[in-house]
C-alpha cells in the first residue's frame, strides 16, 4: 500500500499532494519534500485534500460528541454542519454515549471535511458497559477499533502511545495539582496499573502501523499526560511522553506512515514558545496539534478566549494545528452555538499567527482590508472579514445617518474628518 508520505519520498507527486500544492500556494517539489521528512501531513476526506504542517496555513479542529449523560445524534451531526458551516478545517468525533458507530459513521457522511476519532474511547465505552470495569479491557479491543474507525474513513486517529510504564512512573514520583485529564490517557493508565503491563499500543506499535499504512490513516500521537492545570505544565512526565513519541514519529516515519504530535493543555503564556520549541526539536518538525493551549484557569465559562490566546502565540512560534475549544470546556458538553464560538475564536487564533509567520496571503487580505477601512468601503470589509454574516448583521442593526460610516463616531469618524482634511491641503486622501 503506497501511503502520501511513501509516495512523496518515491518523488510521486499524487493528487492530493498536487490540491494541497495548488491550494496554500506552495511548489508542489518543496511540498513533496516536506511531506517525505514527515514536516507535513495531508488528510483527505471524499477525494479532497488537507495539508498541515511547516510553511502552511494554520489550521483548526473542531470537536463534537456524545457524552453518557447527552447522546443526541441529531444535535452532534448538527454542530457537525455548524463547524463546517463556519471555516472548520477538520472535525474530531469524541463520542462517548450511544450508539458509537453508528453516530460515527453519520459524522463521517455529513462532514465536507477530514474527520478524525480516538478509537480507544469506543473500547474503554465497551468494555465498562460489558464489564463495569477498565481493567477488564483486551488490548485486541483497542486494535480492532482502531481498524473499525478506518475502514470507516477516518482520515486521522489519537492515539496514545507515549505513555509508557517510565513514563507513568513519572507521573507517580511527582504528583500534580490536576492529575492527568486526558480521557485516553486515563482509560490507558488505569488499564496498565491493573494489570501491571506496558501500554499495548507501546508494546505492539509495529502492529498499529501496520493498519495506518494499509489505510493511510494519520496517526495523531496523543499528549495523555498533557498538564490539565496551569500548576502542572512542562513537567517531567510531560516532556517523558513527548520524548517518546519523538521516537514512535521516527519509528511511523520508517515505514511510511504520516504522523502528527499533540500538544498541551494548560501552559502559561511564558510557557508556550518553549513547548513548540521542544516538540519540534525531539519531534524532528513533525506537524504541532496543540490544544488551545489555555493560559489561565481562571476563566471558566470563556475558555475559547483563554485558548484562543495560546494558540495564537503557540501557531506563531510554529504550531500548525489548533483544536478549538468551546466557552463550556470543563464545564459542559458544548451547545451548537459554543461550538461555533470556540472555532471562531481559534480561527481567529490561526489568521493571528499566519499574519506573524508572514503568510503572504494573509498579509495581502490585511492590506486590502486597511485600504478598505481608510476608504470605508463595507461591502469590501464584510467580504474579507473571517465571518462576513457577522459584519454584515451588525451593521444593519446599527445603521448610522450616513452610509459611509457607523455609529461610533458617526460625523466624527477619524478616517473621513482626515480624508477632507487632505483634500482641502491639496494632499492625496
Amino acid at each position: 500500500m503506497r501511503t502520501e508520505k511513501s509516495a512523496a519520498a518515491a518523488g510521486i507527486a499524487t493528487k492530493a499532494l498536487r490540491e494541497v500544492a495548488r491550494t496554500e500556494g506552495v511548489p508542489v517539489d518543496l511540498l513533496m519534500e516536506r511531506v517525505a521528512a514527515g514536516r507535513v501531513v495531508i488528510l483527505t476526506h471524499r477525494g479532497r485534500a488537507l495539508g498541515i504542517g511547516e510553511g502552511l496555513r494554520v489550521k483548526v479542529n473542531t470537536n463534537v460528541g456524545t457524552s453518557p449523560d447527552s447522546h443526541d445524534p441529531v444535535a452532534e451531526i448538527r454542530k457537525v454542519k455548524a463547524a463546517c458551516r463556519h471555516g472548520t478545517d477538520t472535525v474530531m468525533d469524541l463520542s462517548t454515549g450511544g450508539d458509537l458507530d453508528a453516530l460515527r459513521r453519520k459524522i463521517i457522511a455529513a462532514s465536507t471535511v477530514p474527520v478524525g476519532t480516538v478509537p480507544i474511547y469506543q473500547a474503554a465505552v465497551e468494555t465498562i458497559r460489558a464489564e463495569r470495569r477498565i481493567d477488564r479491557m483486551n488490548p485486541e479491543k483497542v486494535f480492532e477499533s482502531i481498524r473499525r474507525h478506518a475502514e470507516d474513513g477516518v482520515a486521522f486517529v489519537t492515539v496514545h502511545c507515549g505513555i509508557t510504564r517510565r513514563a507513568v512512573e513519572r507521573l507517580l514520583a511527582n504528583p500534580r495539582r490536576v492529575g492527568v485529564v486526558s480521557r485516553g490517557g486515563v482509560f490507558t493508565i488505569c488499564w496498565m496499573l491493573a494489570n501491571d503491563r506496558e501500554n499495548p499500543l507501546f508494546a505492539q506499535y509495529d502492529r498499529l502501523l501496520a493498519i495506518a499504512k494499509k489505510y493511510d490513516l494519520v496517526l495523531s500521537l496523543g499528549d495523555g499526560l498533557r498538564p490539565g492545570g496551569v500548576p502542572d505544565s512542562t513537567d517531567a512526565a510531560q516532556i517523558e511522553e513527548l520524548i517518546t513519541i519523538g521516537e514512535l514519529a521516527a519509528a511511523a516515519w520508517e515505514q511510511g506512515v504520516q504522523v502528527m504530535i499533540e500538544g498541551p493543555g494548560h501552559i502559561p503564556i511564558h510557557e508556550v514558545p518553549a513547548n513548540v520549541l521542544l516538540e519540534k526539536k525531539l519531534c524532528r518538525g513533525a506537524p504541532f496539534y496543540v490544544l488551545g493551549p489555555l493560559v489561565t484557569d481562571l476563566a471558566p465559562g470563556y475558555d475559547h478566549i483563554t485558548a484562543a490566546i495560546g494558540a495564537a502565540v503557540a501557531g506563531w512560534h510554529g504550531a500548525d494545528f489548533i483544536c478549538a475549544v468551546s466557552p463550556a470546556e470543563h464545564l459542559a458538553l458544548p451547545t451548537e452555538k459554543e461550538v461555533v464560538e470556540g472555532l471562531i475564536a481559534s480561527r481567529i487564533a490561526a489568521q493571528a499567527a499566519d499574519l506573524a509567520r508572514g503568510r503572504c496571503d494573509t498579509t495581502e487580505a490585511t492590506l486590502r482590508m486597511a485600504d478598505a477601512r481608510f476608504q470605508r468601503r463595507w461591502t469590501q470589509q464584510e467580504r474579507l472579514s473571517l465571518i462576513p454574516h457577522r459584519v454584515r448583521e451588525i451593521r444593519s442593526s446599527r445603521r448610522p445617518a450616513a452610509s459611509d460610516v457607523c455609529t461610533m463616531c458617526g460625523r466624527y469618524c477619524a478616517m473621513k474628518l482626515l480624508q477632507r482634511s487632505l483634500r482641502k491641503a491639496g494632499r492625496h486622501g
